[in-house]
């Protein structure tokens, strides 16, 4: 059953939709995930999630280490061979900290779209939210994925997810109805502020 305040979300993102439609190239396949994955992150903040950056910044902090050092190795004031000790351990550096890039990714991030923190008052008995999603090239089904940002926490709940075609979602003119999205979006949030926690359904 929808609450007040979620029928309300919903009616009043209705009518703001019809002023400021979302719109999309329905040919596109990595716009119309971007123009999904963004509204979600919209929703779900909309919820009382505020998003978790700090993912982000460390995946920035670390890109901006090997800007610098690919700059150093280019710009040193010696040229080869003099300096061939420095190259090598630039191309040292610059492998150890891609290695270290491509890990945080492929085992943290993975398909994810948002991080966030636990709820306003819910620190102790919840967790942030990892949502990520996943839209195959040459396929229409949109796959959303809400799990725990912290799986081995006590209080992380089961992992939740739908896959549903696109075309319910846009119109034959590449407008998104966000009222059926929103609708649908938050159906999985409320599923999965209800589902057991993990420990409890092992």
């Amino acid at each position: 059953m929808a609450t007040a305040t979620g029928t309300a979300t919903i009616n009043d993102n209705t009518s703001s939709a019809i002023k400021n439609p979302k719109k999309t190239n329905l040919l596109d396949h990595h716009s119309i995930k971007h123009l999904l994955d963004e509204s979600v992150t919209e929703i779900v903040t909309n919820r009382g999630y505020s998003e978790d950056v700090r993912m982000s910044n460390v995946r920035l902090l670390i890109g901006a280490i090997i800007i610098i050092i690919a700059l150093f190795a280019q710009f040193y004031n010696k040229k080869f061979p003099d300096n061939r000790n420095f190259l090598i351990g630039c191309i040292i550096l610059y492998v150890v900290f891609n290695g270290i890039l491509q890990l945080i990714i492929y085992t943290k991030e993975k398909n994810a779209l948002l991080f966030t923190y636990p709820p306003a008052g819910s620190a102790y008995n919840s967790t942030g939210l990892m949502v990520s999603s996943k839209l195959p090239r040459f396929s229409d089904m949109y796959t959303l994925t809400i799990a725990s940002a912290d799986p081995k926490s006590i209080s992380a709940k089961s992992t939740v997810e739908f896959t549903k075609s696109v075309t319910k979602w846009f119109t034959k003119d590449g407008v998104l109805v966000e009222g059926l999205f929103w609708k649908d979006v938050e159906g999985l949030v409320n599923e999965y502020a209800k589902a057991k926690d993990n420990k409890k359904s092992k």
